[in-house]
């Protein structure tokens, strides 16, 4: 017990860390979920068991489920993906690119390493799923780890050296790589020779290389979701240090102080700066005030709940969209009718029910990112024509914090990504003037590296605009 508190006190110096760290917070669900829970009722736990006992089952319910252990198993092998880490980088704490010079995407105040059993965790949730890609390139990892520890013993492990080369083996054959299956199954053999199982798998790949049926392994291929087409350009764009504009943009683009013709904006113009021409993007600087941010995100808190997509006619979950949102109603506080009216000022358009939806706040913890998406529908069966307002015509998205690393808002065709500025609103329209959808406007938000993002979305959709952006004399545009 007192090796466990002083590894989590030695973890958690600064406790704003945890959150920010994905390492960290990996670690932190972990220990939660099935760390303590295994020191508590290990065999070492002999004195005082009942205290420890009751002491544990007053915060079980409160405490991180498995779903949520294993979610940020998979946020890892997400960031891993999309900004293309080393996985040996990562289980020592270094977030930079595998195989290149540049410099770490990320370089936390305290580097935080994970340890072995961390390291299989990550490979095992790949592996129940039968991605051998991402299972065998974490459980090295966990092997490599055990290896150097191996007979120092942690109570609060769940797995050894033995579990990590059984896994990875099977791993390896499934992949193809029936010569190494059979040295790691070896490996396994001389630390547990009386394992049938095991002895049986050997002699089935002895048999395989022999009778020469072993197919060749070729190169290991990531796992890719038929629905992400775009995935290259994705991950290009969220690895981009920054949205820079291409030359022949930069004399068409602006910032200016803007009043829109509004008696609102008088006083205290808007500071807009024109990110890109086609699709229209403009950014407007220091949109809503610290104060007012924390406030939205204090109301939102306690409605956050999963964030669904639209499925046809329906709304689900889905692994390509990973955050939490609440909906706000202008009368929740003075705060959001004050905002609304900050939104309908500066983009000119009418807010007023049914004309758009209420205020979506949504956070993204750890690896927390929607894949690429258009926010207008792009089918009549869609639920938001149950509005009876038409479709999205144009979204404003605040963001009501910044972030250390990552979650920056690519536009996927346009080839240009807009980093997260606090307290500043991302303004686009999704539709062009004769109402067909811009496809210039696939975007995703990339994901969250370190930090904790929030966003408040404002969709507003066709109805009651029809004056405010009228349509043009081509019917192209």
């Amino acid at each position: 017990l007192i090796q466990f508190y002083e590894k989590v006190q030695a973890l958690h110096q600064d406790p704003k860390a945890s959150v920010d760290n994905p390492l960290l917070a990996f670690s932190l669900i972990k220990r939660l979920h099935s760390d303590w829970p295994n020191v508590i009722y290990s065999d070492e736990a002999t004195e005082n068991t009942q205290a420890l006992h009751a002491g544990f089952k007053e915060v079980e319910q409160e405490l991180p489920g498995a779903e949520d252990l294993d979610g940020a198993a998979r946020a890892l092998m997400r960031l891993q993906d999309v900004y293309a880490l080393s996985v040996k980088g990562m289980a020592n704490g270094v977030f930079q690119p595998a195989g290149a010079s540049r410099p770490p995407l990320y370089s936390p105040g305290r580097r935080v390493s994970l340890s072995a059993d961390d390291c299989f965790h990550v490979g095992k949730v790949a592996y129940d799923t039968g991605d051998y890609y991402h299972s065998i390139a974490w459980l090295e990892e966990a092997v490599g780890l055990f290896r150097l520890s191996y007979g120092s013993w942690n109570p609060e492990d769940r797995s050894s050296l033995e579990d990590a080369l059984d896994h990875l083996a099977f791993s390896y054959f499934m992949a193809g790589n029936i010569s190494h299956a059979l040295s790691l199954s070896k490996e396994f053999l001389h630390y547990d020779p009386s394992n049938r199982r095991v002895a049986r798998n050997v002699a089935k790949y002895e048999k395989l290389l022999e009778t020469g049926m072993a197919a060749s392994a070729g190169p290991l291929r990531r796992p890719n979701g038929t629905r992400l087409q775009s995935r290259d350009a994705y991950e290009e764009l969220c690895q981009r240090p920054g949205g820079q504009p291409s030359p022949e943009q930069l004399p068409r683009l602006s910032c200016s102080y803007e009043t829109n013709g509004s008696p609102y904006l008088l006083l205290q113009p808007a500071k807009k700066e024109v990110v890109r021409i086609r699709p229209y993007v403009a950014l407007y600087h220091d949109f809503i005030s610290d104060a007012e941010a924390e406030t939205i995100k204090e109301l939102a808190g306690p409605w956050l709940q999963r964030s669904v997509v639209a499925s046809g006619e329906k709304q689900q979950k889905a692994e390509y969209r990973i955050s939490k949102s609440a909906w706000l109603k202008d009368t929740a506080d003075p705060v959001v009718r004050v905002l609304e009216q900050r939104i309908a000022a500066v983009t000119g358009l009418d807010l007023r029910p049914p004309y758009a939806e209420y205020l979506q706040v949504v956070n993204y913890g750890l690896g927390g990112h929607y894949e690429p998406h258009f926010d207008h529908a792009t089918s009549r069966k869609s639920p938001l024509y149950r509005m009876k307002s038409g479709n999205r015509i144009a979204t404003v998205m605040i963001y009501l914090s910044a972030v250390e690393a990552g979650g920056s808002t690519a536009f996927i065709y346009a080839n240009f990504s807009v980093p997260v500025v606090k307290n500043a609103a991302l303004f686009w329209w999704n539709l062009r003037r004769n109402g067909d959808g811009d496809e210039d406007t696939l975007h995703a938000g990339c994901p969250v590296l370190a930090g904790d993002k929030w966003v408040a979305n404002k969709w507003i959709h066709e109805h009651g605009q029809e004056f405010r952006r009228p349509c043009s004399t081509d019917p192209q545009d």
